[in-house]
């Protein structure tokens, strides 16, 4: 497997017996794309770690961020998890150390976002810089992965009107009294529209992950 496109200081590959990752990227240092992450206590286990990680690994500088904290704190996080309830259950997680201070942050510095889901985003809304910060990425086009009750926070902001996305169907009413439309798919689905990645829940990590690279401007090729 191949990607390219990334942006980055310097070529890399990574190998291993089954896996090839190759990146072309600008000798410029400040041409490394930067990408924002929401977070907040309680923030759903997989959704953050997973991404924050596997954006760094491709080469992008991730900075994850929470109101009233600074870079080197923590934030609690929870598992959401599907065992047959009518619901999702839920378990502590772990803690996850925030790397840059929210208070500190221009959204205009950054070239995408990463928007997680779980218990944060119930308060996370009320947040009107954590909103501010949402409308300028859709304001300005600029790509935008939002996953399972993350949706909760683009619907406060009002930047989903005439939109189409997914979220976890408990979040479907919030899309629609948004404006958006809200599309129902597979749990290990994802959803593009334009600049919008969105997915139900971290089942869907692969898709939603592959194609916010993709919109971000990477390509990926099987061999």
């Amino acid at each position: 497997m191949i990607w390219t496109g990334c942006c980055g200081p310097s070529w890399e590959r990574y190998d291993t017996e089954n896996f090839t990752l190759s990146e072309k990227r600008s000798k410029r240092p400040d041409m490394a794309k930067q990408i924002l992450l929401l977070a907040g206590d309680f923030v759903e286990d997989y959704e953050i770690m997973v991404p924050f990680q596997m954006l760094q690994m491709l080469g992008y500088t991730v900075h994850a961020v929470c109101p009233e904290k600074q870079a080197g704190e923590q934030v609690r996080t929870a598992i959401h998890d599907f065992e047959g309830d009518q619901t999702y259950s839920e378990k502590p997680g772990h803690n996850f150390t925030i790397n840059a201070t929210f208070s500190e942050v221009n959204a205009a510095d950054y070239d995408a976002l990463v928007v997680p889901g779980g218990r944060a985003p119930e308060y996370l809304r009320l947040n009107e810089k954590v909103l501010s910060i949402v409308q300028h990425f859709a304001e300005t086009n600029k790509p935008i992965a939002a996953i399972c009750h993350g949706l909760q926070i683009l619907s406060a902001a009002g930047v989903l009107s005439g939109r189409t996305c997914t979220a976890y169907p408990a979040c479907g009413p919030e899309v629609t009294l948004a404006g958006g439309t809200y599309k129902e798919i597979d749990v290990a689905a994802a959803h593009v529209d334009g600049n919008l990645v969105t997915a139900p829940a971290w089942p869907a990590h692969p898709a939603w992950i592959a194609e916010f690279v993709k919109v971000l401007g990477a390509r990926i090729e099987i061999e």
